[in-house]
């Protein structure tokens, strides 16, 4: 008997990954799978060519890397019909996703000289005698797993940074978006021919595992929680360091001072673009009772306006198949425990799409509130303070994310979410940011990408000294004599030995 087929699924035939499109089944691409040697021999080439890439310096890199973004933003529309054959995201979210890679790579070539660049470091007192510096030199191989919700952004958020600061990278896309990975990956060999700097290997998990275990200096990662604890157990047997953006259950906090229409058109992107599928999406929010009903009324107008469907919609398809079970598990759950769909409800889950579900009154111990759904559905409870509504938002494990509306209290609400990034009258915001890093506490993950810490994550500090004069209290000598320690002594006690 011969399987069906569901159009998004990854199929391997004759050793190639073969991609297809979740609306329509259409082929998309059709790449070679990489065996466990693939991997490592791609690794090995990199190691050369990290070399190489080191050797050019950040003004040759920068040179590159700009090179590189202006191919992308030329053939941006080209790039876009391929995450929207591929994903299934509407061509429109695919423009804005690559506007914002292309704003990352800017920062990170111009800026990766300033960051991580040698510089002086002032020295102390007790070390006078010698100067500091500080710089940050590359890793060498950077192994970068990419998820396939935002296959363009994402993975460009890890790669760009680690080859500004002078690594090379492997990078494996998700086998549901492989096809826009290796498209990737090709525009940057037409401005870097020398030497393979950035590759791509493919295939399904057993690829990132190998990738893990090939010997790249670090790895970043993006993806699952449940995900991210396999890859941080296999990067351990080597002691490989991690940079890991896992799972996010994003809340926003509803002010009663809140500028509701405003709140209402943010929450719907925020928890509505590319249909839900996004890991700092809003999926809970809670909003305070004396403004409830009509943020919901506003919420329930603005999510009902959108349509659904393959060409030209405001939301596609879901496009990992198997999501939609877990998308229904989330309705059903929250209706059968009590929860009141105003828009949408189980009705809504209609393969491949899923209309928009707005769901109020859900138990706070429901899937659908607990759970990353990742769908274009979105729980509103009610809370009687912006203090319940911070209880409410940090009770979960998860932490990346989050959004709050309101004037006076705004930002001292968004400074006690227990997450590691949050927006202010606005949603997602802080992804677009290239100045700020970008990632989450517990189970969402740490390290980050973005900003000059995202820089830093991919170089290692590498501290150096050097004497300039004698020592006037030698300590680090065998050659010191006792009045030399009683001078220490003394001189600690004027330095330290008062209270403040």
């Amino acid at each position: 008997m011969t399987a069906v087929r569901v159009p998004g699924t990854p199929l391997i035939e004759d050793g190639r990954l073969v991609s297809t499109s979740p609306a329509t089944g259409a082929e998309a691409g059709r790449l070679p799978v990489a065996t466990e040697a693939d991997v490592r021999a791609a690794v090995e080439r990199a190691r050369t060519a990290a070399d190489w890439w080191a050797g050019l310096g950040f003004a040759g890199r920068r040179d590159r890397l700009l090179r590189w973004r202006g191919v992308l933003a030329r053939r941006m529309e080209e790039l876009a019909d391929l995450v929207h054959t591929e994903g299934g995201k509407p061509v429109g979210d695919a423009v804005v996703e690559i506007l914002t890679a292309l704003e990352h790579i800017d920062w990170a070539a111009r800026n990766a000289r300033r960051v991580l660049g040698p510089r002086r470091v002032r020295s102390r007192l007790i070390l006078a005698e010698f100067t500091a510096h500080l710089e940050y030199q590359p890793y060498g191989v950077v192994g970068v797993i990419g998820p396939w919700n935002y296959p363009v952004f994402t993975p460009i958020g890890s790669a760009a940074y680690a080859l500004a600061a002078g690594n090379a990278v492997v990078f494996k896309p998700s086998e549901y978006t492989p096809a826009v990975g290796q498209w990737l990956v090709d525009r940057f060999a037409e401005v870097v021919p020398e030497q393979p700097v950035l590759q791509a290997v493919h295939g399904l998990g057993d690829v990132g595992a190998a990738l893990c275990r090939s010997g790249v200096a670090k790895l970043a990662f993006t993806g699952s929680t449940a995900t991210a604890k396999k890859v941080m157990a296999a990067c351990a047997e080597t002691l490989t360091p991690v940079l890991l953006e896992a799972g996010g259950k994003d809340a926003m906090i509803v002010d009663s001072d809140a500028d509701l229409d405003a709140a209402a058109e943010a929450c719907v992107w925020g928890a509505l673009t590319n249909a839900g599928q996004t890991c700092i999406g809003i999926e809970r929010v809670y909003a305070v009772d004396q403004v409830f009903d009509a943020f919901v009324d506003k919420v329930v107008t603005k999510a009902g306006r959108l349509t659904v469907g393959p060409d030209g919609a405001d939301i596609g398809p879901i496009t990992m198949p198997s999501q939609v079970d877990v998308i229904r598990r989330h309705i059903d759950d929250a209706v059968a425990a009590g929860g009141r769909p105003v828009l949408g409800g189980p009705e809504a889950v209609q393969p491949p799409y899923v209309h928009p579900t707005v769901l109020v009154d859900v138990p706070e111990d429901s899937a659908a509130v607990r759970e990353e759904t990742f769908g274009p559905t979105l729980t509103v409870n009610r809370v009687r303070d912006v203090d319940e509504g911070v209880e409410r938002a940090n009770a979960l494990s998860y932490g990346l994310g989050g959004s709050v509306f309101g004037r006076k209290r705004a930002v001292a609400v968004a400074r006690r979410l227990r997450s590691g990034m949050a927006a202010v009258n606005s949603t997602l915001t802080f992804a677009g940011m290239s100045t700020l890093p970008f990632g989450g506490v517990g189970d969402s993950g740490f390290g980050r990408i973005h900003g000059e810490d995202g820089l830093r994550e991919f170089g290692r500090a590498k501290s150096i000294t050097r004497r300039r004069a004698r020592s006037l209290l030698p300590s680090m000598t065998f050659e010191r004599t006792p009045a030399d320690v009683a001078r220490l002594v003394k001189a600690a006690k004027l330095m330290y030995g008062r209270g403040r």
